[in-house]
């Protein structure tokens, strides 16, 4: 018989995250911080607005592009937070999760051969999702003695003729880095001179512990050379309601909508509802969780001083990215052997790049309770290895 696969995705490794959740949900006792999902419940007031759609009867396909209501009020939402202007009918468009608004972007805008450059550690999609649009990823190995930002230089330094996209990731997963509006604009220069487009990932936009997030599309002339992704599950605690966004030049995202039509049709009904009431009254529930967020990262920066665990300093998402060099083993090693002797599960840096290798990333998405016992659990763990038991 006929082999039945694509080569193309037979030849795509496995998402490198989901093996230690997996093997945490069957151990006794065992703390995860591998999972980058917020421990708060969606507020109230937004699953209300879901349970009264239903209770309407709400339940038929919205438009493709999503319900004009939402639309409105996520731009009035961008605008408000980050000075952005976008129009809610032909530059904004409603996708499951900001992960198939990164995966249709892509399609609508990449040529067979087009080299999209992907700064790593990063999301775990980009570079599948290049390869599945018949890209070519090219990929910038970011440096911890630079914070894991991108650089001017690291970014003239990859782009070819072949270049089209530039993904930015920022804030970072699984760093937690950042890149303020100098950094922005160095990037932004480049971009311009290059004739080249980004793709700005800002799903933890809302989560920012220095400043005020800058978005690279509000800087002068990238507008027009930015899709623009962000969503509800991290800012707002609804990943299960799999619901993003993206906003962009109305030429892309009127192919972006071509391709959301025929494989899609249109985002959770009740979801984009819910989300109506999320984009015009959760700007406190997002600040209480930001708050508690940073308290949360601020706690595990001491407790790593603590115990002599070198790790620059994030300031976004829910991450941090602590360095294990010193012990001589892999990031898969040290993960594994963490898991099975005080049942802790992280992620090894790998999964998110080749050069994430020697370090780890842990999520604080999870109570200070379990940070605390978690975080004793390493400290005798490394103590451990110190001392060659």
């Amino acid at each position: 018989m006929r082999n039945p696969l694509s080569k193309t995705i037979t030849e795509i490794k496995p998402s490198g995250i989901r093996k230690f959740f997996d093997l945490v949900s069957e151990m006794e006792d065992a703390i995860s911080l591998g999972v980058g999902e917020p421990d708060f419940d969606t507020p109230w007031h937004v699953r209300d607005e879901g349970i009264y759609s239903l209770d309407q009867g709400r339940t038929f396909y919205t438009s493709n592009a999503g319900l004009k209501e939402l639309r409105e009020e996520i731009c009035k939402y961008l605008n408000r937070h980050w000075n952005l202007d976008y129009h809610p009918i032909d530059e904004t468009i409603i996708t499951v999760g900001g992960s198939e608004a990164i995966d249709i972007a892509l399609r609508a805008m990449l040529d067979p051969g087009d080299e999209v450059i992907i700064p790593q550690p990063s999301y775990v999609s980009y570079e599948p999702c290049t390869i599945l649009a018949n890209g070519k990823p090219v990929i910038i190995n970011l440096k911890e003695e630079n914070e894991f930002r991108l650089t001017k230089q690291e970014l003239l330094d990859a782009i070819t003729p072949k270049t089209k996209i530039l993904i930015m990731p920022f804030p970072n997963n699984p760093t937690g880095a950042i890149m303020e509006k100098e950094d922005l604009e160095a990037i932004a220069e480049v971009v311009i001179e290059k004739d080249i487009f980004v793709l700005s990932d800002e799903i933890y936009s809302a989560l920012s512990y220095k400043g005020e997030h800058v978005s690279i599309a509000s800087l002068p002339g990238m507008k027009e050379r930015t899709i623009l992704i962000n969503g509800f599950s991290k800012s707002h605690a609804m990943t299960g309601w799999r619901l993003g966004y993206a906003c962009g030049p109305k030429e892309v995202i009127a192919q972006m909508l071509k391709i959301h039509q025929f494989a899609i049709m249109c985002a959770p009904t009740t979801s984009q509802y819910a989300a109506v009431d999320a984009m015009r009254n959760g700007d406190e529930d997002v600040e209480m969780m930001r708050e508690e967020y940073n308290g949360r990262r601020r706690f595990l920066m001491h407790r790593f001083h603590e115990m002599g665990l070198k790790c620059f300093e994030p300031y976004g998402a829910f991450y941090v990215f602590p360095s294990i060099k010193e012990f001589g083993l892999t990031s898969e090693e040290f993960a594994t052997k963490l898991l099975e002797q005080q049942k802790v599960a992280v992620v090894p840096g790998t999964a998110f790049g080749d050069c994430g290798e020697g370090f780890l990333r842990i999520s604080y998405a999870y109570s200070l309770e379990n940070l605390k016992i978690a975080l004793d659990r390493i400290e005798i763990f490394i103590k451990q290895l110190r001392e060659g038991k």
